[in-house]
């Protein structure tokens, strides 16, 4: 009989502790996962009897809120404070539905159910005091947030801006934008609202400054073969390329120009400088040619193309082909077009890297972590993600940058008293389709404070009659302005 209970015994005791591992698991290592998912509506409901962290800006300054409204079943209504300006950060907070943008990134722990908080419920509980989730400091910065938002205007774009040092991301806009407040209303309205915001064309809920339908970068992308060039030790600034009035691309009746149909420069043949400084499609495109395709998809990949990334905003992977080209298409991947495509944020991380020495940081948006008494949790500390090119590459095509902006393509991004380094693109999409206009740089070129990134879609409303330089580059120096100037 006392053989027959001690087996019993033990089963109680194992059963008793695969019940205590599977809770534990549930309530603690699970806990994330499963508050955040969108299907869970208890706990979604649930959150709302929290008192949501907020959300702020670099300087400390509260954008998002969350107050008490006595007479409403969810207790506490999200406000979005200036909710257009940030939209393309913060994101939106709904009744039903998944939260996006840092509402859906860090909503375990705005709403303090993260498993790193079960300590803090566990006092709430004793204590009996009210829950309240962690607050979220950003490394947005709100001058820089608003130069960028102003100066791209009622264009459809986006703009990313990054401390190439630290990967701070200083500005993130994309427009059209929208206001969250409508989406995160406690009523009917809200599904009103986003079903209208669902219908536009274009999308206001697509962030354009990373993810969404991809633009070709145009020639933003010689950056890239260009540092592939000089990577190779190959070539140099000074080597040359023939520079004719036209060029048919092999095996094809394509024929190709550079902007205004001209040779490059003054002579037959130009200097990788030179092509860089004004933008020429034919000598890069021979560049290509004698590249090959591998040593373009490797700089690329070095730079972040093709990768995941996490700011953490999930960011959409940009892309070089993959399949095996010809002539031709090669050729036309070597100035940014064909199947070329890629995020702002991309291209951002481009200039930064070069305008850090060679150095990729991690972009990031979150500075750190707050508990409910403001007290830091958690720090966020940069992080080296890749060294794309050496020192000497990264110094070398800085200065085609800065001839860029000074006396070449770019010339709408000088700033008084400032060396600027950047490039222009304008991109094609189609036979009769609107261009895609680009601006991406640094400033100063030396010890650069900002690196930045625009993108202005659908030609600007001036289809195919606008171009980089005319749109994006003023754009891009307003918001570098607001950096140096602070």
């Amino acid at each position: 009989m006392n053989r027959e209970l001690k087996r019993i015994s033990a089963l109680v005791v194992v059963m008793f502790m695969a019940l205590f591992v599977a809770s534990s698991i549930i309530q603690v290592f699970q806990a994330d996962a499963l508050g955040a998912d969108a299907r869970n509506a208890r706990a979604r409901a649930d959150a709302y009897k929290i008192q949501r962290g907020q959300i702020l800006t670099s300087d400390g300054k509260a954008i998002v809120v969350s107050k008490k409204e006595s007479a409403d079943e969810y207790q506490f209504q999200r406000q979005y404070l200036d909710g257009k300006l940030y939209s393309a950060v913060t994101g939106y907070y709904p009744i039903n539905g998944a939260p996006t943008g840092i509402e859906g990134a860090l909503d375990a722990k705005l709403a303090g159910t993260g498993s790193n908080q079960v300590f803090d419920r566990i006092q709430n509980i004793v204590t009996g005091q009210d829950p309240k989730g962690d607050s979220v400091e950003l490394t947005i910065d709100p001058k820089v947030q608003k130069a960028a938002y102003d100066a791209l205007g009622n264009k459809r774009g986006a703009v990313v801006a990054i401390d190439p040092s630290t990967g701070a991301v200083l500005a993130m806009v994309s427009k059209p934008s929208f206001d969250p407040n409508a989406i995160a209303a406690h009523d009917s309205s809200a599904l009103r609202a986003y079903s209208s915001l669902l219908n536009q064309s274009p999308s206001p809920l697509t962030n354009r400054a990373i993810a969404g339908n991809l633009n070709p970068p145009g020639s933003t992308f010689k950056l890239i073969v260009a540092s592939a060039a000089l990577e190779s030790g190959k070539y140099t600034e000074s080597s040359q390329f023939a520079s004719p009035n036209s060029l048919t691309l092999p095996g094809t009746s394509l024929v190709i120009q550079n902007s205004q149909g001209e040779v490059c420069g003054t002579g037959p043949k130009a200097t990788l400088k030179l092509a860089l400084s004004l933008s020429c499609n034919i000598p890069f495109a021979e560049l290509g040619d004698q590249l090959g395709q591998k040593p373009i998809a490797d700089q690329a990949a070095k730079f972040g193309f093709g990768k995941p990334l996490s700011i953490p905003l999930a960011v959409t992977p940009s892309v070089y082909p993959k399949q095996a080209l010809d002539k031709a298409q090669l050729a036309q991947t070597a100035f940014g077009q064909f199947e070329d495509r890629v995020t702002p944020m991309q291209m951002a991380m481009v200039s930064a890297a070069i305008g850090n020495g060679g150095v990729l940081m991690k972009p990031n948006l979150v500075k750190r972590v707050l508990s409910p008494a403001l007290d830091t949790v958690e720090q966020m500390t940069p992080q080296q993600l890749a060294q794309p090119v050496s020192q000497k590459t990264a110094s070398a095509v800085t200065d085609m940058m800065v001839s860029s902006v000074a006396t070449g393509a770019a010339t709408n991004g000088r700033i008084d008293g400032v060396d600027v380094a950047g490039k222009t693109g304008t991109a094609q999409n189609g036979a009769n389709d609107p261009y895609t206009l680009w601006f991406t740089g640094f400033a100063p070129a030396k010890n650069p404070k900002v690196a930045v990134a625009v993108v202005i879609e659908n030609g600007g409303g001036l289809g195919q009659s606008g171009y980089g330089n005319l749109l994006a580059a003023p754009v891009a120096k307003k918001v570098m302005e607001a950096v140096l100037n602070k």
